[in-house]
């Protein structure tokens, strides 16, 4: 899912199949589409079938051209900012709201696996709905001791959108099954802040992984107890019953634990 490291801008994104294989399968279809296009004007000239194949090559050519449409809301939409903290994990943030009218995947590669994990590397949303994903990494000490102000590092994130059905179950291999239909959303470069000097980016950040850290916790406790559960119209399950069979279940597990 990770994309390996690359010391030189020519080599860096080498090693991501999904961005290689969009790139070639967009130029290798107006390539092709362009060839008809040549082919039909120079056997049908004058044809009403001739004139009509023409014109559904044009409009292909020119679909395949047009930028894909997006699938996702990003906020922030073009960078992640992390306070700079040498020598410790630090957190950045980003707000992610599908914005289409269908089941949308989602899923995060970075050019630096070895220092960078986001949470939740991937999933599924339904339409409308938003969740904020927590990115994780690494600061490293800097060679000259400099201290970076709003410095912009050679990391990024890509994040992919592939619409799915509802009722999908999320798993990574979805991208690698329908790689035709992927769709590079952003790619998200890593800004690094001074965390001691005041920046409306860095207070945004922190109001978002307050709110992560809110879900999260969310999710983690357990649901809200509501009552003895009802059966039928009115009929309430013996509720002490219940609790004296739990009771006796548990000392028999006891009595064996202590053979």
């Amino acid at each position: 899912m990770a994309i390996a490291d690359g010391h030189h801008h020519h080599h860096k994104w080498r090693l991501c199949p999904l961005w290689q294989s969009a790139t070639a399968s967009s130029s290798s279809s107006s390539t092709h589409n362009l060839n008809n296009q040549s082919q039909n004007n120079s056997q049908g000239k004058g044809g009403v079938a001739s004139n009509s194949r023409s014109s559904a090559t044009v409009s292909s050519v020119a679909r395949s051209l047009l930028p894909a449409r997006r699938r996702l809301r990003l906020d922030p939409s073009s960078n992640l900012y992390f306070p700079y903290e040498p020598g410790k994990q630090v957190r950045s943030a980003v707000k992610i709201k599908n914005s289409s009218k269908s089941h949308v995947a989602f899923k995060f590669q970075t050019t630096a696996p070895k220092s960078c994990y986001m949470r939740p590397p991937g999933g599924i949303l339904a339409p409308g709905e938003g969740i904020i994903a927590t990115v994780f990494k690494f600061v490293e000490h800097p060679e000259n001791n400099e201290k970076p102000t709003n410095q912009k590092s050679n990391v990024k994130f890509k994040i992919m959108s592939l619409k799915v059905k509802e009722g999908t179950d999320y798993v990574p291999e979805l991208f690698d099954e329908q790689r035709d239909q992927v769709t590079v959303e952003r790619v998200l470069r890593v800004v690094f802040m001074d965390p001691e000097r005041a920046n409306p980016a860095l207070e945004k950040l922190k109001r978002q992984l307050a709110e992560a850290d809110a879900a999260l916790e969310t999710r983690k406790k357990p649901p809200a107890d509501t009552g003895p559960p009802v059966v039928g119209e009115g009929l309430v399950i013996d509720e002490w019953k219940e609790r004296r069979e739990k009771y006796l279940a548990r000392q028999q597990v006891e009595a064996v634990d202590s053979v």
